[in-house]
This record gives structure tokens, C-alpha cells and sequence, in this order.
């Protein structure tokens, strides 16, 4: 049976880091349209990359393409974080959409959990190494220099040059 968040405990709600390109489109009450690529999706909102900034505080349907099907969701437009990314929140997501979104969310923090095992893996193994083992390049160093001695004799005397 699981258990339930404990409080003082952070919470988020899950995310998707969608790479690649992810072509969303804006539309304004009054027609107008514009694009922006999804950077960043969850079930609450997400961050748009966009050509410019919109209003603060701005409603738009905000229409995107996954793998389940499209999504058409309201959204207000929150506080830009820079000149090219802009933050939004749903304010209204028809069930249909909510899964679809749930969907895509589900597989991609699924590949995300697979890396992130991976890298703990990883971490766990590189702690465990000890100091590189320089007593390797010490070794290499003097059987270099040996040769190096071996062949110098072998030259001088071949040509009596040692004696």
C-alpha cells in the first residue's frame, strides 16, 4: 500500500522536458494567431518558447500535437522568464485533452525516471572509484625509459661504438 506525501515534503506535479521540435499554436479572443514551440508540459501549465512575449495575464486556446492526439486547452499567460521563454497555466482542459496530456506526460517522465536510474547508477559507481591510479602512468614511464636504455646499448654496441 503506498503511502501518502508527508507534509513539509515538496511536491510537483509531473513534468515533460519535450525535445525536439513541438510546434504549438496561440489563439487570442479576438482571431489572432501566433506560434511558439512547447519547451516544457504538465498537467497544471508549462513554458512556451516564443518569438516575443506576450501580455502578462493574457487567454488564449493554446493548441499542440502529441503522439495520443491533439490537445486544445485554455491558458493564461504568466510572468515571462526572459525574452524567448514564457511560462502559461491551463485554466480549462476538457477530459479528453487532460488524457491525452496525461499520456504524454506518463511516457516521457517514464524515459526521464529510466535515465535518471541510470545516472544514480552511474554516481554510485564513480564514488566507489578510488584516485586514478597513477602508479599505472609510473610504470609506463620507467619501462619507456628502460627500452629506451635497452635499445641505446643495443645501438652502441651493435656498431662497437661500446666496448
Amino acid at each position: 500500500m503506498g503511502t501518502l506525501p508527508q507534509p513539509g515534503t515538496p511536491w510537483r506535479v509531473p513534468r515533460a522536458q519535450l525535445k525536439g521540435n513541438t510546434p504549438a499554436v496561440l489563439r487570442f479572443p479576438n482571431g489572432q494567431r501566433t506560434c511558439a514551440e512547447l519547451e516544457v508540459i504538465s498537467l497544471t501549465g508549462g513554458l512556451l518558447s516564443v518569438s516575443e512575449p506576450l501580455v502578462q495575464g493574457s487567454r488564449v486556446k493554446l493548441m499542440f500535437l502529441t503522439g495520443a492526439g491533439s490537445v486544445l486547452g485554455g491558458a493564461e499567460m504568466l510572468r515571462p522568464v526572459s525574452k524567448a521563454l514564457q511560462p502559461f497555466r491551463f485554466i480549462s482542459l476538457a477530459a479528453d485533452d487532460h488524457r491525452r496530456l496525461g499520456t504524454l506526460i506518463w511516457e516521457r517522465s517514464s524515459q526521464n525516471k529510466f535515465e535518471e536510474v541510470w545516472i544514480e547508477k552511474l554516481r554510485a559507481a564513480s564514488a566507489q572509484c578510488k584516485e586514478p591510479r597513477r602508479w599505472r602512468f609510473t610504470v609506463a614511464g620507467a619501462a619507456g625509459l628502460l627500452m629506451i636504455g635497452l635499445a641505446t646499448v643495443a645501438y652502441l654496441l651493435f656498431f662497437g661504438l661500446l666496448k
